[in-house]
């Protein structure tokens, strides 16, 4: 193998290949947890703490990972702050202005990640660095033919690292010396986390979630001594003069058991007196409990609506508002991770498999954080602009509506009529197709005429024949009127005369004229 450089030009370990780095140091990995919150106080948390701010982080790493297992609550919270990025969609994006080979490096990169059997389990071992400050997770490499790939990626518990004396933003693995072992470049994927500004011993979110967890367990704890005592008789023990301790001891002992018992012996001479029942209330353990609570709450997703009930001021609007707050939190988490993902498992393995890379034209993990925006306003707000003439970027609309853009060869969704989409008044004006009429009529020979031809004909019917026409129908009124016939005496002569008339001249010229002013009217109805 070719000689390798990391991301700052120096040469990597050559057994990172071959062995994890962990396999020299074994006597860390036999190390077990000491539970420091077992009897925690405020004196034992704060030495905790201060000893992390030396370099010594075994007890707070143990402290922490008590305080997810042991409180409900705060396992709750940091599981949705870490588990939404598992639904995120994600991609390899290549670098600005790629070249086609920086194209398919992103894409052989993309195959990869989504080759891995554990991804899921991997993003969640590296959001573990929320609460710690840092999450390290070794890498194992394995020749699959010609590629080099991971073959596991495996979460290494926080006790088994140090700060370096002189920088405490430095880790260093567990060796059994004063400045601990560096993490081989390659190696491992440590993800530094900054819930906070800070040095990394301070950086982690459970050190702001460590003092409720403490006060929390002091309510839980008076509670549950409330709890078993609520109800019962308080029992006097009463000795007479004289009694040895032994008997003072036995009476003690009656006192103690009797109330759960409701049996026991004394010695005789002795007196048991009960008095009223023992009183209180639980409200003061449970508001306690509520307001830690409630602190974690609001430190790890930055709001409580989105978490739990709160009857007093939960409103829709506030959760809405809560919400915005949580998804900020989410694009932040999800920007730290692409960083650290990018830098410690995309590099090598394209160093490994395309040569020498450039850090600064990497293919680079993008999570899509976008919240689509409602696509229904959009639908119909869009046309209406477009229409009106305004110009809109297509890369501004895939990126609104979180829609991804179609690649070369992808089947794409299309309207059948794109027009109707368009609202009413913007859609293009339909060219009238032309009419296609049967024939209708039929000339004085019976034979069949076609509409054009009919109306060719009365267009072109010369004016003396429809007066002709005419004539022949009115001739007994005209008559009648030269004969000095009055108006009324006339229309008696007309009507007396109709059962003889001939209207088969004028019907045909009225039938023609009428289908004429059809045609027309059909033909320029919008004209």
């Amino acid at each position: 193998m070719a000689q390798i450089l990391d991301r700052f030009g120096k040469p990597i370990q050559r057994e990172v290949t071959s062995e994890p780095q962990t396999a020299r140091v074994g006597w860390v990995t036999r190390e077990f947890a000491d539970h420091p919150s077992r009897g925690l106080t405020p004196q034992k948390l704060h030495r905790i703490l201060e000893d992390a701010e030396q370099g010594h982080l075994a007890a707070q790493a143990d402290l922490f990972t008590d305080m997810e297992e042991k409180d409900g609550h705060i396992f709750a919270e940091m599981s949705k702050r870490k588990r939404v990025l598992l639904t995120l969609d994600w991609s390899v994006q290549p670098p600005r202005n790629a070249s086609e080979a920086e194209k398919k490096q992103a894409e052989q990169l993309q195959e990869w990640l989504l080759d891995m059997p554990d991804w899921e389990d991997f993003l969640l071992d590296c959001l573990d660095g929320i609460g710690h400050g840092f999450s390290a997770i070794e890498i194992a490499w394995q020749r699959f033919g010609s590629d080099w790939l991971p073959s596991s990626l495996t979460h290494r518990p926080q006790r088994w690292f140090q700060n370096a004396p002189h920088d405490g933003n430095t880790l260093r693995l567990r060796d059994g010396t004063l400045e601990g072992a560096e993490p081989w470049q390659f190696g491992w994927v440590i993800h530094k986390h900054k819930a906070k500004s800070g040095y990394l011993t301070r950086a982690g979110l459970h050190r702001v979630l460590a003092w409720p967890y403490l006060f929390k367990n002091y309510s839980v704890r008076d509670l549950a001594e409330f709890l078993e005592i609520y109800g019962l008789p308080m029992r006097v023990g009463k000795y007479p003069g004289g009694s040895t301790d032994q008997e003072k001891a036995t009476l003690l002992r009656a006192v103690a058991e009797i109330g759960h018992n409701a049996a026991g012996i004394i010695p005789e001479g002795m007196l048991i007196e009960f008095q009223n029942a023992a009183q209180g209330s639980e409200a003061p353990f449970l508001a306690m409990t509520d307001l830690c609570e409630r602190t974690v709450s609001k430190a790890v997703l930055g709001g409580t609506l989105t978490s739990q009930a709160d009857g007093k001021s939960s409103t829709n609007a506030l959760g809405k508002i809560h919400n915005e707050v949580r998804h900020d939190l989410t694009v932040s988490d999800a920007r730290q991770l692409e960083g650290t993902i990018t830098r410690d498992l995309l590099y090598p393995m394209a160093v490994l498999n395309f040569g020498q890379v450039d850090p600064r034209r990497m293919p680079r993990l993008v999570f899509d954080t976008r919240e689509a925006e409602d696509l229904q306003l959009y639908s119909e707000a869009l046309p209406a602009l477009v229409g009106l003439g305004l110009k809109v970027p297509t890369n501004w609309v895939y990126d609104k509506l979180a829609i991804p853009k179609p690649k070369k060869d992808d089947e794409v969704l299309v309207a059948p009529r794109p027009e109707m989409a368009l609202p009413p008044e913007l859609r293009p004006k339909e060219p009238r197709a032309a009419l296609s009429y049967r024939a209708v009529l039929t000339n004085d020979q019976d034979e069949v005429v076609f509409p054009d031809q009919a109306a060719l004909d009365a267009v072109d019917l010369p004016a003396d024949a429809v007066n002709a026409g005419v004539e022949q129908m009115l001739a007994p009124m005209i008559q009648a009127v030269r004969n000095g016939a009055t108006p009324d005496d006339a229309i008696e002569a007309l009507t007396a005369s109709y059962p003889e008339m001939d209207d088969t001249t004028l019907s045909t010229l009225l039938a023609r004229a009428i289908f004429v002013a059809d045609v027309w009217g059909r033909l320029n109805a919008d004209t």
